[in-house]
């Protein structure tokens, strides 16, 4: 796993606090780290389309990109005052999840973090499409941040698939692993690592799975029983080339799409990590064997990695 040496905060001018910002500082402080604060700016009345676009509106873009980044320089100087490398960047670019693709593949950073958006009503944090997008997207490792602190000593849960439901590589539960474990090091975390799976009779009765036959004097939950053994076997096997304590291995049965949320919020996790595969040529992208919808579920930050060769489309 490659250390986190560099870290893209994308910044939302337009947001009063930036707890993205605040998680980054953090995990550089912890890390080592090197920090870019970026803003990926565009207004539509200065873009000269679809009609003209004279020198005029291009000094205005120039200028507003400028301030852009005296607002970044101002964030930055404090954070140079505590020790920490900073550098700023401001482009002007549209859609923004396009724009922070194409700036991460100009400069590669070890590490992604975003703000989700707040949502008072629901009193959740949702994901806008610009994350969706990225999640998709984006070839370095994302951090989703929401608005919650972190314990003084987090808690991060690693969400693995060694059974391949998905169809995703299998080097990827140890990109998962590795990723989750440097930051645990650095961070004095608690690493969990979590694995649920689909009882047969669950996938029998939603129709996925036809009828069972049982041997003689067999019964559903022998079946049951067997298939829960099979999967404690494969994250065993997983995990022979990982430091995780086993009071902290969880193979759960039931439904991802549900199951990884309340056990995420039952834990107190602070971070969740997962991995992320695109299984079709319209770069559909499939987080693990867990539905898409659980993702803004989760009561906690999320880091979506990508396996080792993933290329965006928009590279």
């Amino acid at each position: 796993m490659k250390q986190i040496e560099r870290i893209m905060v994308v910044i939302d001018p337009t947001a009063d606090t930036q707890p993205g910002l605040d998680r980054a500082v953090h995990i550089a402080e912890k890390m080592g780290a090197a920090l870019e604060l970026f803003i990926c700016y565009y207004d539509s009345v200065l873009s000269g389309k679809p009609f003209f676009d004279d020198k005029g509106l291009q000094k205005s873009r120039k200028v507003a990109l400028e301030r852009q980044r005296e607002s970044l320089e101002k964030m930055a100087a404090p954070l140079r005052e505590r020790g920490l490398d900073v550098s700023v960047d401001a482009v002007w670019d549209q859609p923004l999840d396009e724009g922070i693709v194409r700036k991460t593949l100009k400069d590669s950073p070890d590490l992604l973090v975003k703000d989700t958006h707040h949502h008072a009503v629901l009193k959740r944090s949702i994901f806008s499409n610009t994350d969706w997008n990225l999640i998709r997207a984006c070839a370095c490792p994302l951090l989703l941040v929401k608005p919650n602190e972190w314990a003084p000593e987090p808690k991060i849960l690693a969400a693995v698939d060694p059974s391949h439901v998905a169809d995703k590589p299998a080097s990827l539960d140890h990109e998962i692993l590795g990723i989750a474990e440097s930051l645990g090091q650095k961070l004095d975390a608690e690493i969990h690592v979590f694995h649920c799976f689909l009882p047969i009779s669950t996938m029998v009765a939603g129709g996925a799975l036809a009828a069972v036959p049982l041997a003689t004097g067999a019964t559903m939950q022998d079946y049951e029983e067997d298939m829960e053994v099979m999967h404690k076997e494969d994250v065993k096997e997983l995990l022979k080339s990982h430091d995780v304590e086993e009071k902290n291995v969880h193979v759960v049965p039931g439904s991802p799409a549900t199951t990884l949320t309340s056990f995420a919020d039952l834990g107190h996790f602070d971070l969740v990590v997962m991995g992320a595969v695109a299984r079709s040529r319209l770069e559909r992208v499939f987080i693990g064997s867990t539905a898409e919808g659980v993702l803004d579920q989760l009561p906690c930050d999320v880091l979506i990695v990508k396996p080792t060769g993933f290329i965006s489309p928009h590279a």
